[in-house]
């Protein structure tokens, strides 16, 4: 089987992109993000301490967390020294601990102990950048600020051709321009799903790709 060409005009280049987005739906039609949460505020928790850090290990240590500290109060209330013992085994303790404690305070101060629902707003809350605030607003209010950009995404797309950026903020722009915004939430999803289950940074399944008769990247296997 021969590998896919690079589409050379505007409408192939478009019909490509559909055709990307209707595979993902096809396999992925109720993909939700992978951090188990109850609200806005255990979401941005549970972000914030997604960074550099396996989902699975975060839904390991966020039960214990919310039944320790319930209350957005109590973790404002909380030192940074045992706040960073509680959350010790999702790495880079000490600068999450700071994050969600300043996080906290911010939005008790501020913002009447309410997640903003304006993403510049959200941004001006210590520990969070843009990848948190969409995952924030797009998961738990349904609100498309943005594309979220994780290493599965930023991958990815690369590979299919979406960008050629490296840096994440570019990446999304260039996201943002391709994918019709009402997909953007649901887009992030699929393609972290999709990057844990087939397309693999070392060893893509290429074999069983909803998408790989539209990919033409120099890794691609044949089926």
């Amino acid at each position: 089987m021969s590998k896919p060409t690079r589409p050379r005009t505007v409408a192939e280049r478009k019909q490509r992109v559909e055709g990307i987005l209707k595979a993902l739906d096809k396999r992925y039609p109720k993909a939700v993000c992978a951090l188990r949460h109850n609200g806005a505020w255990q979401l941005l928790v549970a972000t914030i301490l997604s960074a550099q850090c396996t989902d699975e290990r975060v839904n390991k240590v966020t039960p214990a967390l919310f039944e320790k500290y319930p209350e957005m109060a109590d973790f404002a209330s909380v030192s940074q020294e045992e706040l960073a013992r509680d959350i010790y085994s999702t790495g880079f303790f000490n600068n999450k601990a700071k994050s969600i404690i300043g996080a906290a305070k911010k939005l008790l101060d501020e913002f009447g102990g309410e997640i903003p629902r304006a993403i510049e707003s959200l941004l001006t809350v210590p520990g969070v950048a843009r990848k948190t605030a969409n995952v924030v607003l797009g998961t738990a209010f349904g609100i498309a600020s943005g594309v979220v950009v994780d290493t599965h995404v930023a991958r990815i797309s690369r590979r299919l051709d979406l960008t050629n950026e490296t840096d994440a903020v570019k990446i999304e722009r260039d996201l943002m321009k391709t994918v019709p915004q009402a997909g953007w939430v649901q887009f992030s999803h699929q393609m972290i799903h999709f990057g844990r289950e087939i397309c693999e940074a070392r060893k893509p399944k290429c074999g069983i790709c909803p998408v790989s008769g539209l990919c033409y990247a120099k890794d691609r296997t044949a089926p």
